[in-house]
């Protein structure tokens, strides 16, 4: 029987998330990848365990999340129920709804119907009674922002989850599931964009600065730009890597031989702080506190604890920052 550490709260930073009442480890870990059927049980478990001996007490899935879909909130659940159950209410577990799930018109986007069915399947394959966060997964182009609001909001006075969040929303989006929400009486509490040294969206298009006006938190998905970021890449593209795969999310044609002397230079900046490059991506991303969490992924306990290994090292002088800018612009 798994016992937690029990100094698993001595070293990682907790942030409050927005201006609500809940704190967020600086690093929180994602099920996107690694938890599907491919992978060995032990190896998802072990995983799990050494992230909560690490402070990491926040896990986020979607359900479409595997592959297939659905099945890492399956493994979560297994999880959950062999190794976590005394320790449920130290854990924010948050799912998200809104790409294609199942067949036919209600598996995916923003309905109400949609939403709150995927909800209840989500709880089911996880065996639990609630989710502490839930998502609209991306905005819906065809469904009124008000009905895709009023189902978190519903999901929430139903006592199936406690917070709302959005991911992928513009700023403008953002704005107004905020207004629609508090005239709902349920805060808007977090948003997940994707963001990393790599991807500067969030703040090019004014989404950190409308989330610093309305005061809601954010966490940062795919900080590590698909792995680009970990230095796996600095001499070209690993047989086994992502890359070299028919994933849809990072293809070889993406690692140019510009990207790699890019991320070589970066590379070195990191070694000058004495940091992987991995480590310093995660801590350019948490810096000056607008970022409340970071989303790492892992396939493997040692995985994970490199991402952590240096979380309190997360300021950046006025020089290092320029030649970051000026590596990844120029």
């Amino acid at each position: 029987m798994y016992t937690a550490h029990p100094d698993r709260y001595a070293e990682m930073p907790y942030r409050r998330t927005g201006r609500s009442g809940l704190k967020l480890p600086a690093l929180s870990l994602g099920l996107w990848h690694n938890f599907g059927p491919d992978r060995p049980v032990e190896t998802q478990r072990a995983i799990l365990r050494r992230a909560f001996d690490l402070g990491v007490t926040h896990f986020d899935l979607a359900n479409n999340y595997g592959p297939p879909p659905g099945s890492a909130e399956s493994a979560l659940g297994e999880a959950l129920k062999a190794d976590f159950a005394p320790y449920r209410d130290e854990l924010v577990i948050s799912t998200k709804a809104g790409y294609l799930m199942w067949p036919g018109p209600y598996g995916e986007w923003g309905s109400r119907k949609s939403l709150l069915s995927s909800l209840d399947q989500s709880l089911s394959r996880m065996g639990l009674e609630y989710v502490d966060i839930f998502y609209s997964h991306r905005p819906d182009p065809d469904t009124p922002l008000e009905e895709t609001m009023g189902a978190l909001h519903t999901a929430v006075q139903q006592g199936k989850a406690l917070y709302v969040g959005v991911s992928n929303y513009s700023p403008e989006q953002t704005r107004e599931a905020a207004r629609i929400l508090a005239e709902l009486g349920t805060p808007l509490l977090i948003h997940q964009p994707r963001y990393s040294m790599l991807d500067r969206r969030p703040e090019t298009s004014g989404l950190l600065d409308a989330l610093d006006e309305l005061e809601v938190g954010s966490i940062a998905y795919s900080p590590l730009e698909q792995g680009l970021l970990t230095g796996r890449y600095l001499n070209g593209i690993p047989e086994d890597s992502r890359a070299a795969s028919d994933s849809p999310f990072l293809n070889s044609d993406a690692v140019t031989e510009e990207l790699v002397g890019k991320l070589r230079a970066l590379n070195e900046i990191a070694g000058s702080r004495g940091q992987s490059l991995a480590q310093t991506a995660l801590a350019w991303v948490l810096r000056q506190g607008r970022v409340t969490s970071a989303l790492v992924g892992a396939s493997s306990p040692r995985q994970l604890e490199d991402s952590v290994a240096d979380i309190g090292n997360l300021d950046f002088d006025a020089d290092e920052l320029a030649r970051i800018d000026k590596i990844v612009q120029g």
